[in-house]
């Protein structure tokens, strides 16, 4: 019973990131976006999956974990590469000012 309600938590956190994937490459800024944030979130998705291979648990949770960390990480070359953009959109601003 305890792992449906972590897969729920799981589920609820999941469907999120792809949304925040496909904002950040939309936005194509990294403005909004915090590299912090986004590991951070990593670093935890990692525990948790640390977790369930220390204590032998190889279920369906163990799966969740790893979808979401896949899309959450997703995230980290979109944010180098809207970084990449807003330094272009600089110089030209500058360049036209």
């Amino acid at each position: 019973m305890p792992e449906i309600f972590e897969t729920a938590m799981l589920v609820c956190f999941g469907l999120s990131w792809p949304i925040s994937v496909v904002k950040n490459i939309k936005s194509k800024t990294a403005k909004n976006m915090s590299l912090r944030f986004i590991l951070l979130i990593v670093v935890g998705y990692i525990a948790g999956i640390s977790a369930k291979i220390i204590l032998g648990s190889f279920n369906y949770v163990l799966a969740v974990y790893v979808l979401n960390l896949a899309i959450v990480s997703i995230n980290i070359p979109v944010y180098f590469i809207n970084k990449k953009y807003d330094k272009k959109l600089a110089l030209y601003k500058k360049e036209a000012a």
